[in-house]
């Protein structure tokens, strides 16, 4: 009886990942794993065709690891610099509308997960070529902004949850305690059918050409940067409940969390650092020397760690990653 449950999860999960797979097409996905008690990434990373993740031992190798405390991430994969022509759109208790405004407007998604009890994600097939990250970001925040999403999570490589698994954040629990199997809501390959208009327009736009000059030294930033940096920096301080948990905040800390939440989603160092110096209430504070606290926090959110190739076991279960040795890859949502 054991093994016929064992196995009908097994294949509860393999249909949910095939179903949300043949929605998105893409050569290779990237995926993540982060451990929900330590926030810390599965050591190593690999790239996988659709054909190798639904392999009965890649399936028992991922739900081991769920089991263990780990979320499941998945990210359409073009190349290291760019974005696989997918947006994603978490939609934070999000208008019951947002899909129905999202299909009238020409933006239709071509998968959406409910990933709570009150959460969906939703991805958005606008290219079938690799799109420019400042491109893509735009996209992003624009469809977050006009659908009601997650300002927080609209950078061109932000990953979403895998169906298919269960979402081991505490708060995102049922009412009765038991955790929330992520599902599939809808699932239809295809691109939006206004996707070219809103990449046309996203193209002309100046905002997504508005970035930061590499040789502009350190802590340099774009006026566009500058001016939305404190809106980013609340977006994230609701996202992480700041105000909720801590009347009075050490803003110390916040940074600190804060830096830690982008790193673990691949943001570059210095849009974490311009995000502090502008979006960091009344920063430069108290600081003697800035530049000097800036790389302090900096360094501490980074959780410097070498990182092997390829996950080498996968039928085997392992140890969560101890709590110092491994800096987080993404939490990637909801």
């Amino acid at each position: 009886m054991i093994v016929s449950v064992v196995d009908r999860g097994r294949f509860l999960t393999s249909q949910a990942m095939r179903r949300q797979l043949a929605a998105m097409p893409c050569q290779l996905y990237w995926i993540r794993l982060i451990h929900c008690p330590t926030r810390r990434a599965f050591p190593g990373e690999r790239l996988w065709t659709a054909a190798q993740l639904m392999d009965a031992a890649t399936v028992r190798f991922l739900r081991i690891r769920n089991q263990e405390g780990c979320d499941v991430y998945i990210q359409p994969y073009a190349a290291a610099d760019c974005n696989a022509g997918y947006i994603l759109v978490d939609l934070d208790r999000a208008d019951p509308v947002a899909l129905k405004t999202m299909r009238a407007n020409g933006h239709e998604p071509c998968v959406v997960l409910r990933t709570s009890p009150a959460n969906l994600q939703a991805w958005i097939h606008v290219s079938t070529t690799p799109l420019e990250p400042a491109v893509a970001t735009f996209l992003g925040r624009q469809a977050a902004h006009t659908y009601g999403g997650d300002l927080a999570s609209t950078d061109w490589r932000h990953l979403g949850r895998l169906a298919g698994f269960t979402n081991r954040k505490p708060e995102r629990r049922l009412p009765d305690g038991r955790l929330f199997w992520v599902k599939v809501v809808h699932a239809r390959p295809g691109l939006a059918s206004h996707a070219d208009a809103w990449l046309q327009a996203a193209r002309q736009s100046p905002a997504p050409l508005r970035r930061t000059h590499p040789a502009a030294g350190r802590g340099a930033a774009s006026h566009e940067a500058a001016a939305q940096a404190p809106e980013a920096y609340r977006a994230w301080m609701t996202r992480l409940r700041i105000s909720e948990r801590f009347p009075q905040p050490d803003w110390s800390i916040v940074d600190l969390w804060i830096a830690r939440e982008l790193l673990a989603r691949d943001t570059p160092l210095p849009e974490v650092e311009a995000l502090l110096r502008f979006g960091s209430p009344n920063f430069p504070r108290g600081h003697g020397d800035p530049e000097d606290y800036l790389s302090r926090t900096l360094a501490r959110a980074a959780f410097p760690a070498p990182r092997r190739a390829v996950w080498a076991t996968h039928a085997t279960a392992s140890a969560p990653v101890p709590a110092d040795s491994a800096r987080s890859n993404s939490a990637g949502g909801r």
